[in-house]
């Protein structure tokens, strides 16, 4: 069972993340906060291998939880659930290492899968969180800055450019296989080597420079 730890200032809303993955049955709710200081307390002292943080929280935020934890419980893996978006609370999730970063719209189904990629250690952003994230910090690119991602893409393959293109535009590595007729796991395969070979830490912020260069998928 994967065991979840659930913080939310509004009881009701604790509530429905609860019914949603309690309906999944590899998934249990272990415990819930209403702050980010009690979802760090409660994590010290519970076997939690997912916490589900709100951003917006009395005495302690989710940004300041998420950093907190990183010290306190190392081994549980992070969820932002926010209906903000704004770049710093994005990039400040993600540099202190946040699992994902998904938004309070997001369809039950893609929280449930985001639990669980970020109990086998992987990184989730939603597809509609991506779009939102990347539409939202990717404001219009200067000069300087699309010439910048462009020749940091000028490394990569015509084929790591077309996957590249894909996270751009917020696609998931299965949506993005069905579109290159790839495997998911060779899509994977691709993006951990533009990753590496664009130095990015994750999957948004090679998305933000896709953006920046103006690169786009051909593919229908």
């Amino acid at each position: 069972m994967i065991r979840v730890l659930v913080a939310d200032d509004e009881p009701l809303i604790r509530a429905g993340i609860r019914m949603i993955l309690t309906s999944a049955d590899d998934i249990d709710v272990v415990a819930e906060a209403a702050d980010g200081r009690e979802a760090v307390e409660t994590a010290r002292g519970t076997a939690v291998d997912v916490a589900l943080l709100d951003i917006q929280m009395p005495v302690m935020d989710g940004l300041t939880a998420l950093a907190e934890l990183g010290r306190a419980a190392p081994d549980v893996r992070v969820l932002i659930l926010t209906t903000f978006g704004e770049r710093e609370n994005v990039l400040r999730a993600l540099g202190h290492g946040g699992a994902g970063f998904l938004l309070k719209d997001s369809a039950p189904h893609e929280l449930i899968h985001a639990v669980r990629a970020a109990a086998a250690g992987n990184a989730y952003l939603s597809p509609a969180a991506t779009r939102h994230v990347v539409d939202t910090l990717a404001s219009p690119a200067a000069t300087a800055r699309g010439e910048e991602a462009r020749r940091r893409l000028a490394g990569l393959t015509a084929r790591e450019s077309e996957v590249l293109a894909l996270l751009g535009e917020g696609l998931s590595n299965a949506d993005a296989g069905a579109r290159l007729h790839m495997s998911e796991a060779t899509v994977k395969t691709y993006v951990s080597r533009i990753l590496t070979k664009l130095d990015c830490e994750n999957r948004v912020q090679a998305a933000l420079l896709a953006r920046d260069a103006g690169l786009e998928s051909h593919r229908g």
